[in-house]
């Protein structure tokens, strides 16, 4: 028989099959955050994506929480080469032309957000297969192809978040950390929540958040009831 760690057998005990309120879920998700790591507050969420017509609906946007996920973001630009110390001195980990794009193309990807200026989308276009399946391709809709590179990199660092469904209409967010406190995790989530309901398409019929789940990095998943 497999053995399971003491850790394990405590967390385990801590498991509800019924649905829960989001403060009585937050208290036992913040329970079940015992491992030395700095565990993220993590929301998995199913939408309804199914349109009267038109096709599926797909969700891709950005969010910002009001204090953010406490995720860190080593940001690179591609700018014009006059720009490049200016985005260095802004707050870009990396910032290149030529050369990153070189480096890009050689599958260099040590980084997790990628700005691009507009002057450099069109060379950065044929490099789309290898940035594409990364999830790090600019995106004005995105706020990641801009002109105003202070308030980009600025957004990003602050915590500006690209939210977006799989095929299945699932989506997943980190609403903070295991050492935010409790208010700050709540007004995230209500944030969040109410945020995601403008999305809605009119042509989305019934319900348009499904299933809600509040989990941690290493604990226990709880479902929350529909009225959270």
């Amino acid at each position: 028989m497999k053995k399971r760690s003491k850790r394990y057998k405590l967390i385990e005990k801590k498991k509800v099959k019924e649905k829960l309120a989001f403060d009585k879920s937050l208290d036992l998700v913040k329970e079940t955050c015992t491992t030395k790591m700095d565990e993220s507050i993590d929301l998995s969420i199913k939408i309804n994506t199914k349109q009267s017509k038109g096709g599926d609906f797909n969700l891709r946007t950005v969010v910002k929480l009001p204090h953010g996920n406490g995720k860190k973001f080593k940001v690179a630009v591609l700018c014009e080469q006059e720009k490049v110390d200016e985005a260095k001195k802004i707050g870009a980990e990396i910032a290149g032309s030529q050369d990153l794009l070189d480096k890009i193309s050689n599958g260099e990807l040590n980084f997790d957000k990628l700005i691009c200026t507009p002057g450099m989308m069109s060379k950065i276009g044929k490099l789309g297969k290898i940035l594409g399946p990364k999830g790090l391709m600019p995106n004005p809709k995105l706020g990641t192809v801009s002109n105003d590179l202070k308030k980009s990199i600025t957004d990003i660092k602050s915590g500006l978040v690209e939210i977006k469904n799989d095929k299945d209409g699932n989506l997943a967010l980190s609403i903070g950390r295991k050492n935010f406190s409790k208010e700050k995790l709540q007004e995230n989530y209500k944030y969040f929540l109410d945020f995601l309901k403008k999305e809605k398409p009119e042509n989305i019929k019934g319900e348009f958040i499904k299933n809600i789940f509040l989990t941690s990095t290493m604990g226990i998943s709880y479902k929350l009831g529909s009225k959270n």
